[in-house]
């Protein structure tokens, strides 16, 4: 081969792999958002429930999502006031002052009305809220909207001065109930049923609230509208596709919901009665 040919062929050589390098160096990493539902149950028990169902989102909407779960529900919610997740399954975020952070409500899952209520085991002397005056009672944690704040207005409203005992989750504050550490606990009436169907245990209710709708999903102001639109099109769309119903039935039997829960379109109205609830709830629970 002669010798120009040879620089020729060199420099072609050289300049495809100028090409191939810049091609690599132009991929940029997929960005992953992080989906944090608040801690409904214990973490293996959400991890169980959520990674299922995110995962097959993630791959119908081509939007990678991560869960991400704090050790209680407060450190999750922690995470969401300090910018560092992107999408939430919440109802942690509905005080004015909370809703001026930009989070937007684009669905929400399906179930029966959910109710605020104080409990007692089903064997307790205790009859009346008025009895628990001066005892422990137990609550998931200082964020929890529905088993917290509804129910320990209730008691406040009514004077009754009890000793406020936080389990970190709903199924915490349960086990401390159904082992005689507490006299009654502060519940999400969808959570502790079926904490009581998993564990086979009876309860009673001393008071419950008007009926609320289920947790409502919800999105950061920084992702982007085509983004939010093909995430929540892949959890609106789930049920209707079988892959998905199947994730869907099976994520739901290992929690005690029923098989027809699943996610609908929501523009956030049917949460007027959270809002309503700061409008009159005592300063420590704003």
């Amino acid at each position: 081969m002669c010798k120009g040919s040879m620089v020729r062929r060199r420099l072609l050589l050289a300049g495809a792999l100028a090409l191939s390098g810049t091609g690599l160096c132009a991929q940029t990493p997929e960005k992953t958002y992080y989906f944090s539902p608040v801690n409904q149950a214990n973490i293996a028990l959400m991890a169980e429930y959520w990674n299922p169902i995110i995962g097959y989102v993630s791959e119908r909407s081509g939007v990678k999502l991560t869960l991400r779960l704090g050790r209680t529900s407060a450190d999750t919610t922690a995470y969401v006031l300090a910018h560092e997740v992107d999408f939430v399954f919440s109802n942690h975020l509905f005080s004015p002052e909370r809703e001026k952070l930009g989070w937007r409500v684009f669905g929400r899952r399906k179930t029966p009305p959910i109710h605020g209520q104080i409990i007692v085991p089903a064997d307790s002397p205790v009859k009346d809220l008025a009895q628990l005056e001066g005892h422990d009672v137990a609550f998931p944690g200082p964020e929890a909207l529905v088993a917290y704040k509804f129910t320990y207005a209730q008691l406040l409203a009514r004077k009754v001065n009890v000793r406020v005992v936080f389990g970190g989750n709903m199924d915490g504050a349960l086990a401390q109930l159904f082992s005689g550490k507490v006299a009654a606990v502060g519940a999400n009436s969808q959570l502790a049923e079926n904490f009581a169907q998993r564990e086979g245990k009876a309860y009673r209710v001393l008071w419950s609230s008007e009926p609320l709708h289920d947790l409502a999903l919800m999105v950061s102001s920084r992702v982007h509208e085509n983004e939010v639109k093909a995430v929540a099109r892949a959890f609106v769309n789930m049920h209707q596709d079988p892959k998905g119903l199947a994730i869907l039935e099976a994520a739901s039997k290992a929690v005690g919901l029923s098989a027809e829960a699943h996610f609908i379109p929501s523009d956030g109205s049917e949460y007027a009665a959270y809002r309503r609830f700061y409008q009159s709830a005592p300063p420590q629970l704003r």
